[in-house]
């Protein structure tokens, strides 16, 4: 017996829910969308969605740059 009432068709997205807005790269650290991309998801076409998610993995790098700590610090004294 099947309950159909509790099968979903939900949209594939990339959100792991750890939702915040880098505030250099403009994009959300936990799924690398763009806050347009996020705010549009549930109206993209299948294929906008799997373009933007095919560009996912190269957005992970705007992530990763260090600030300079304590030498970036020193430079600007």
């Amino acid at each position: 017996m099947s309950d159909d009432v509790w099968k979903r068709n939900e949209i594939e997205s990339p959100c792991v829910k750890l939702c915040a807005i880098h505030p250099k790269a403009k994009i959300c650290t936990g799924c690398h969308r763009s806050l347009d991309e996020i705010g549009n998801w549930s109206r993209m076409t299948p294929e906008a969605r799997r373009e933007v998610m095919a560009d996912l993995p190269n957005r992970a790098s705007l992530l990763k740059q260090r600030r300079g700590g304590r030498s970036a610090r020193m430079r600007g004294q």
